[in-house]
């Protein structure tokens, strides 16, 4: 029996180090991709900024059914309805204006900020898992951030792409984390 509970845990650790890599990879093209957009509320921009939590409800999908043996799930859950309803909000306030954008993205970081902190700590027996739950305590922070910053003057898109470049590099420091402890157990 233990051999088996140690496979499944080998098994969801080395599928959730792939998916931490690809979140990476995603979030440092995705926020590129934002910066040369500019901060204005272009087609391709609002593109973007819809497809972001899309691909965190996809990430939260691949998560969960990667995770069911070793653990709950209920965390994920939340995740990807926190994040469909993000990504259907982002696409209706890009037609209102980047104010509202910031808004719901805001809104967004700050619950699923907390989500992913709730998961981390429940993950900590993984290993590798201190990134992300700094992380989500950073993302409470910064969604509190971009609802203040819907309010400046002339509020900005690109604030957004510093945010996702952070959430992609705790995404990798927590993948080269799970390697060692998997190398270790």
């Amino acid at each position: 029996m233990t051999s088996v509970a140690t496979a499944q845990h080998v098994g969801a650790t080395a599928a959730l180090r792939r998916l931490y890599v690809a979140r990476f990879v995603f979030a440092v093209v995705w926020a590129a991709l934002l910066l040369v957009s500019g901060s204005d509320l272009t087609t391709g921009a609002r593109l973007l900024l819809f497809l972001y939590p899309a691909f965190d409800v996809v990430a939260a999908v691949v998560d969960a059914r990667s995770a069911r043996a070793a653990g709950s799930v209920k965390g994920l859950y939340a995740n990807m309805a926190v994040s469909a309803l993000a990504a259907v909000g982002v696409a209706v306030a890009g037609a209102s204006g980047t104010a509202d954008v910031l808004r719901v993205w805001g809104a967004w970081a700050i619950v699923s900020g907390l989500v992913q902190l709730l998961v981390g700590v429940a993950r900590r027996p993984l290993g590798g898992q201190w990134a992300m739950i700094v992380s989500g305590g950073i993302s409470v922070l910064a969604g509190a951030s971009f609802i203040r910053g819907a309010s400046q003057d002339n509020p900005s898109l690109t604030t957004l792409a510093g945010y996702a470049t952070l959430g992609g590099i705790f995404f990798l420091v927590s993948a080269i984390r799970l390697s060692r402890s998997t190398a270790r157990g």
